[in-house]
């Protein structure tokens, strides 16, 4: 039998932004869908994220579009927009975060050996556009670049996708880093 919403014990809005935080952070860069804005939204929401930079072109609440598919994480996740990602990128590395591009490229090292790396530090990850990825500039400011393997015909995973998978693995490492301190 499913659980009811109230067995599932969720977080208010209230709550949710006075709970400690996972020190970690979504930069979107130039991320054209809105519908892929919400997902990182509530994704963010359900792992309980420090933020969300978005950065350039992409949407920024209040938004139907994005309130569509983050079912109100917009309001209960903190967010900061930037014109220029390389401003978001520099400002969390002033700030002490690690900073991280989701991308394939020389010398990336994959998701499994990040997380290996990641204890007890404050992290940030930059996800990209769903044509072009992650500038070049950007990559080139970041601290490194991590890959999630891939065996299939294709190159990329949709960016949301990505998001999810990348979010839950590292969450879920700092967050035991935390509990184990």
């Amino acid at each position: 039998m499913k659980k009811t919403a109230s067995e599932i014990n969720r977080l208010t809005v209230e709550q949710f932004q006075q709970a400690e935080k996972v020190p970690l952070v979504v930069v979107l860069d130039n991320i054209r869908s809105q519908h892929n804005v919400g997902a990182v939204f509530r994704t963010s929401d359900a792992f309980c994220l420090q933020g969300v930079y978005l950065c350039g072109i992409c949407c920024c609440p209040p938004n139907d579009e994005i309130h569509k598919t983050a079912l109100g994480a917009e309001l209960s996740v903190e967010w900061h927009y930037f014109a220029d990602t390389l401003e978001a990128v520099r400002s969390l590395q002033a700030d002490g975060y690690t900073v991280y591009a989701i991308e394939q490229a020389h010398n990336s090292i994959t998701l499994d050996e990040a997380v290996n790396q990641l204890h007890n530090k404050k992290v940030a990850v930059v996800l990209g556009h769903e044509v072009f990825g992650v500038q070049q500039e950007v990559v080139d400011a970041c601290d490194a670049c991590i890959e999630i393997p891939q065996y299939g015909t294709k190159h990329s995973l949709n960016v949301s996708v990505t998001a999810g998978i990348v979010l839950y693995q590292i969450s879920q490492t700092l967050r035991h880093a935390s509990l184990s301190r």
